[in-house]
């Protein structure tokens, strides 16, 4: 990966964006296409389409769907001492939560707090046994009851203050990967097809919002691109750490190349030319079973007005919704290769219909 394009992801994954205040994210990504697409624009939701036009007017349509949003908390009250009480975003994990630094979005800034608790001696033995709910625990910002109450306001976001840092063997760790990882490949995809001349069909980039209260973004986006073809670019589980049943949750290792999802929400002929598209692009990838819908912005975008053509393509990703989500940055560029590949190759009047 270049530095300029890794300087992109992690800019991204760094902004703060906890679902319903993606804009921090949202700006990233349209500073980074400004100058590739013939449009960029933003709805009403906060979702960010950025389009190349086709070069033929029977061209097929795709659209790319990466979400900016990230799993977070929110302030819920503000105690008499001046201590935070929060609320999730999303799907938080309660027991990863005590002892960690967070940031607490502000009109004027940010916040660094630390996740308080009782510490282990005044802990009751049976009381250690059990994960600590969110309701008894708070963020400690290090103020006066009157400095809380004026700086921080109820529904401010907050976020996991950890940043993206690159380790091991070609690996990197960060919050939010989950799932800006995949809005970073969707805005490079475009950019190399723009870099090839274009396709015959319109690409579009989309970075959605509110996926993880509800792929709500990508209900919205679905319906307003209307594309001919859309995929869903997330992360899924990697399953090459201890403790995984293979056998549940299928096999799937970081750096072992991109998954391509195949099962009722995919559409089997997108599912076949993604397949020969990794095959021409030589990249490595793997194939994840889906018996139902997968939970991911495929889902609205296969049932969005009369239907559409939808897949999912997938990066493996380890520590899914903690602050060290980890990932191979190798399974990104083999990503970004095998859907620009399938974008070029996709042929005008191709007939999806199973």
């Amino acid at each position: 990966m270049q530095k300029k394009d890794l300087r992109f992801l992690k800019d991204l994954v760094e902004a703060p964006s906890p679902s319903g205040y993606e804009q921090p994210a949202a700006r990233v990504f349209r500073e980074r296409l400004a100058l590739s697409a013939d449009s960029v624009e933003t709805d009403v939701l906060g979702s960010v389409h950025a389009l190349l036009e086709g070069m033929r007017p029977d061209g097929v349509s795709v659209m790319f769907a990466g979400h900016i949003d990230e799993i977070g908390l929110m302030v819920n009250f503000i105690t008499p001492e001046g201590y935070v009480a929060f609320s999730a975003i999303g799907g938080v994990d309660a027991a990863i939560l005590p002892g960690m630094r967070v940031r607490v979005h502000t009109d004027d800034g940010s916040i660094l707090g630390v996740m308080g608790r009782k510490p282990i001696h005044l802990i009751e033995s049976e009381e250690r046994k059990a994960v600590t709910k969110i309701e008894k625990l708070f963020i400690d910002i290090g103020l006066s009851a009157d400095d809380a109450k004026r700086r921080v306001s109820v529904g401010d976001p907050i976020t996991f203050d950890v940043g993206m840092e690159e380790f091991g063997d070609g690996m990197a760790v960060s919050r939010a990967f989950d799932d800006k990882m995949g809005a970073f490949i969707a805005a490079r995809v475009l950019e190399e097809v723009k870099a090839a001349g274009g396709a015959s069909g319109a690409c579009v980039a989309a970075a959605t919002v509110q996926e993880e209260i509800g792929l709500r973004g990508g209900i919205t986006s679905a319906y307003g691109i209307c594309p001919d073809v859309g995929i869903a670019v997330e992360v899924c589980h990697a399953t090459d750490y201890p403790d995984i049943d293979k056998r549940k949750h299928g096999d799937f290792e970081c750096g072992k190349g991109p998954v391509i999802a195949r099962g009722p929400n995919i559409n089997p002929v997108v599912f076949d030319l993604l397949v020969k598209a990794a095959d021409k692009a030589k990249v490595d990838y793997q194939v994840g079973a889906e018996p139902r819908g997968t939970g991911t912005d495929a889902n609205p975008i296969q049932l969005s007005r009369g239907g559409r053509a939808a897949a999912l393509v997938s990066v493996p990703l380890r520590y899914m919704h903690t602050p060290v989500e980890a990932l191979a940055l190798s399974d990104i560029d083999a990503s970004v290769r095998l859907l620009t590949h399938f974008v070029l190759d996709l042929a005008p009047g191709t007939d999806f219909t199973p």
